[in-house]
């Protein structure tokens, strides 16, 4: 019994310092959104991803962003509006979960909207989510295959 007990405690505890995380902090711990996390450095965006919140954020992976040419990534990064337009794109101000997605409109932290569908899997814009719930002290992050950018 005492053991059980004890490793019940290991294991809220283990839960509870996962949630302690903010969302930029379980980005990186993830390990698969490793140039969102330089963008958002690039961009001035930590400590307001470290903010507060709720956030939910549409994360691009990794391998979304290998989809942009690299002439297109390196601009990207060297021009900081134009990163901070794309990045806040992916953002919408509050913690919306897989269960409460409906297919709709999402206003973004950018100003514009997201269009959500859920005909062939869930859909933001025209980038599938391939994971969903990666819960942060501040939001979540559902990742996505493919860099939104805003009109």
């Amino acid at each position: 019994m005492k053991k059980t007990l004890i490793a019940l405690a290991l294991t809220a505890g283990a839960t509870l310092s996962a949630l302690a995380q903010d969302i930029v902090d379980t980005a990186v711990k993830a390990g698969n959104f490793t140039t969102l996390v330089a963008a958002v450095q690039a961009a001035g965006l930590v400590d307001t991803l470290k903010g507060p919140g709720p956030f939910t954020v549409f994360a691009p992976t990794d391998e979304a962003f290998a989809k942009i040419p690299k002439a297109t990534l390196d601009g990207l990064l060297a021009d900081k509006a134009a990163l901070t337009k794309v990045l806040t794109y992916h953002v919408v101000p509050g913690k919306v979960m897989a269960k409460d997605v409906k297919p709709g409109k999402l206003k973004t932290v950018e100003g514009q909207e997201l269009t959500v569908s859920t005909d062939m899997g869930v859909m933001v814009d025209q980038s599938k989510v391939l994971a969903t719930d990666v819960l942060a002290s501040n939001g979540v992050i559902h990742a996505i295959d493919t860099v939104l950018m805003p009109k």
